[in-house]
């Protein structure tokens, strides 16, 4: 008999553990070792706390299959189901967004006798190419996937084979270059533990059953942390921190990031290792965000009662986050920043209201998460921050993460 529990959380690890994590080293590269890790904990506890305060309310719905946005309407009415539909919809937008910009920058990166015109084509063809899977079924996009995933997880170990022992502990003592760049980090980082959209579909597998979901999301959350960890520790502690900022600020790519891992290593293995691993886990992340997307408009439009083929679908998924990687190409931490913008709310604001709600209409709940009302406070507060930094930054109130 196999254990639900533990697959659950292995299905958390898996959605957590993407392409956000390829855009740690280029936002806290100015940041440094230490307050890289304060932010990594921080955001996993608030995210991990936030998941199980959605484990909270799902102790109060009828259904086990119901979505998110299902609870939304239960406690706020339609005005809750259409923004946290709209919110979800504009994060995949926003993420698909960057993940066509890391791809097709990392692409150009190996098809240099296409001169200028390497980025355009590179984006359009990772595009293309990808997209036509998606199109043609889920079965297609699930046999793809799960053979890349394997050579990732395989790309992973080797690269951090190769670099941890390159490890040197003056480069994971140093300090910020800037202040306040932990903040200005904070939503691109808050990406890489964004695993909130399956929560519905674990609570169904798990038949409700509080315990187990608790365990999964606990534990299929602590994997990613230490994935996290060795990667960042395998980055900064091999890249001097003055060097590694010019070159990202020379090429605030992914590719960027391949050229950085050849000039401190010197070696064509290990910076093709990065740039393998890198290219796997964005086509896997795409993969999985652009059905999930795919999927949430054909239910959308089935809703107003149209009928739109997968073709017709495919080209509502791919032609927005297409035209933004074409007009930005180095779009690939913005890009994630304002997905993070967009997923702090359906990942953190929300769950803070429902349970908020929840607990005004059933104060006896069997489950309730540890902290209180002030911990729900504090949460809010920290995510409505979160959402804000992009103006701040923009405002200049906060540092860039780059440049």
């Amino acid at each position: 008999m196999k254990n639900k529990t533990f697959g659950s959380a292995l299905l958390v690890a898996g959605t957590t553990i993407g392409a956000g994590m390829l855009a740690m080293p280029l936002t806290s590269a100015e940041m440094g070792f230490t307050y890289t890790m304060a932010l990594l904990f921080l955001l996993w506890i608030l995210l991990s706390y936030s998941a199980l305060l959605f484990v909270e309310v799902y102790q109060t719905v009828q259904r086990k299959d119901a979505g998110i946005a299902t609870l939304a309407e239960q406690y706020f009415g339609m005005v809750g189901r259409v923004l946290a539909t709209l919110s979800l919809v504009i994060f995949m937008y926003a993420i698909l967004s960057a993940y066509v910009t890391g791809g097709g920058s990392l692409l150009a990166g190996v098809l240099p006798f296409l001169g200028e015109h390497a980025a355009p084509i590179s984006i359009i063809a990772f595009t293309v190419i990808l997209g036509i899977f998606i199109v043609i079924s889920t079965g297609a996009v699930d046999g793809l996937t799960r053979l890349l995933f394997m050579i990732k997880l395989v790309a992973f170990v080797l690269v951090l084979t190769m670099m941890l022992p390159l490890v040197q502990g003056e480069n994971l003592m140093a300090m910020p270059l800037k202040e306040f760049l932990i903040i200005s980090a904070s939503p691109v980082f808050f990406t890489s533990f964004g695993f909130h959209v399956i929560i519905p579909s674990i609570n169904n597998y798990l038949d409700g059953d509080i315990k187990r979901l608790r365990a999964a999301i606990i534990g299929g959350t602590a994997l990613p942390l230490v994935a996290y960890i060795l990667w960042q520790m395998a980055t900064h502690g091999v890249f001097p921190q003055v060097k590694f900022v010019e070159i990202i600020n020379n090429d605030p790519t992914l590719n960027g990031l391949v050229d950085a891992t050849y000039h401190v290593t010197g070696s064509n293995l290990i910076s093709g290792s990065v740039r393998l691993f890198s290219t796997l886990a964005l086509v896997t992340s795409f993969l999985g965000v652009s059905l999930s997307l795919f999927d949430c408009l054909d239910d959308l439009l089935k809703r107003i009662n149209i009928k739109a083929g997968r073709l017709a679908l495919g080209v509502l998924t791919f032609l927005p986050p297409l035209a933004f990687a074409l007009f930005y190409p180095e779009g690939f931490i913005a890009a994630l920043g304002y997905a993070g913008q967009m997923f702090t709310f359906y990942g953190l604001v929300l769950p803070v209201g429902l349970a908020w709600r929840a607990r005004k209409l059933h104060p006896n709940l069997p489950y309730r998460v540890i902290g209180g009302n002030l911990t729900l406070l504090i949460a809010l507060l920290l995510g409505l921050l979160i959402m804000n930094v992009p103006f701040l930054i923009e405002g200049g109130y906060l540092p860039k993460v780059i440049g």
